[in-house]
């Protein structure tokens, strides 16, 4: 029945108070309404929430992920534990069948019924099943016993493994809806904008990554860079920019959808390599290489919370999962914020 259960249960912004009046927090600035500010400040409003939204994004696919992973434990242990109940079945059994024939050979202990043996040879080989029997009962009890605590550390690792999954259900939940909420407020500041104004705000998107582009190249940082792709990492390329054109979608990693890290950990799997899911994971786990040693196919890792990635794809260029209303595409490999590269392969 335990199994059962924990089969099937797998199946399965808090606003602050006012403050009083005598000590109230002093709010902050509101925006400035878009018609009263520059397009320049609008792109940046605009961008920094994409930017929380992304790493809200992150926040929850790392969710996700642990979720499925608790799950795929708790089904695991509730098969362990199905196991276990059948051994202990069995070994009630057999002690069962040995009180009952203890029960029917008389009340006499062994050591008793043997001193009213008549011949030594009877007494020597009825010594020697009484010793077997020991053993066989001690045996039995040890069995029974190790079972018992089987079953009960599967019990209590169900419950800690079910406990972490539903602290990752609410995590997701507040990640779902930190996500929607920064979406939210970016579309509700598009929308106040013009036609002609919409397209003055791309065009003032792709000025700032280009500018961030030329700083980069300017450095001379290309210069440094000679690294050929491996064999998996040409595979993996391959595989990114054959999706290019595809639609950003958070929590998306294919095949005809992705978000950032959703794109990366797909083509690397495609390439023969299971990478971490996230971006923050991705930098936090891969091997960490400088960036005048990148190859073609190792991923940057852009802002300080490491929450976007993009493959490095040669020339100075990357091909990524931008964000929402946007879509796979190829673009400066220092047009953001670099935090640093990591590499998948060896």
């Amino acid at each position: 029945m335990t199994a059962t259960a924990l089969v099937c249960a797998v199946s399965a912004l808090i606003v602050p108070g006012a403050a009083g009046v005598a000590y109230a927090a002093p709010l902050e600035p509101r925006p400035k309404p878009a018609a009263d500010r520059s397009l320049e400040e609008v792109r940046k409003e605009i961008d920094g929430l994409y930017r929380k939204a992304e790493a809200a994004t992150d926040a929850y696919n790392a969710a996700r992920s642990a979720s499925e992973k608790q799950s795929r434990q708790i089904v695991r242990i509730a098969k362990d534990i199905v196991e276990a109940q059948k051994r202990m079945d069995r070994l009630r059994n057999q002690a069962g069948a040995l009180a009952r024939a203890q029960y029917r050979a008389g009340s006499l202990p062994d050591e008793a019924q043997l001193l009213l043996k008549n011949e030594p040879e009877d007494f020597f080989r009825g010594a020697d099943l009484a010793r077997k029997g020991q053993q066989a009962t001690k045996g039995l009890m040890t069995a029974l016993a190790r079972t018992q605590r089987d079953l009960d550390g599967y019990a209590r690792s169900a419950n800690e493994q079910w406990r972490k999954l539903e602290e990752n259900r609410k995590k997701k939940a507040a990640a779902k809806k930190e996500i929607k909420d920064r979406l939210a407020d970016a579309k509700k500041v598009e929308s106040r904008l013009a036609k002609e104004e919409l397209e003055r705000l791309r065009e003032l998107e792709d000025e700032a990554a280009r500018k961030a582009q030329a700083r980069w190249l300017g450095s001379g940082v290309l210069d440094e860079i000679g690294g050929r792709a491996s064999k998996q990492g040409k595979k993996a390329i391959a595989f990114a920019t054959k999706q290019i054109g595809k639609d950003y979608v958070w929590g998306a990693e294919g095949p005809d959808t992705y978000d950032c890290s959703g794109l990366t950990s797909q083509a690397w799997l495609a390439a023969g390599r299971a990478i971490p899911r996230t971006s923050q994971e991705q930098w936090r786990q891969l091997p960490r290489v400088d960036i005048e040693d990148m190859r073609p196919g190792d991923l940057i890792i852009y802002h300080d919370d490491a929450s976007h990635v993009g493959m490095y794809v040669g020339d100075g260029a990357i091909v990524h999962a931008p964000r929402p209303g946007r879509q796979v595409t190829l673009a400066g490999a220092g047009s953001m914020r670099i935090l640093g590269v990591v590499r998948p392969d060896k």
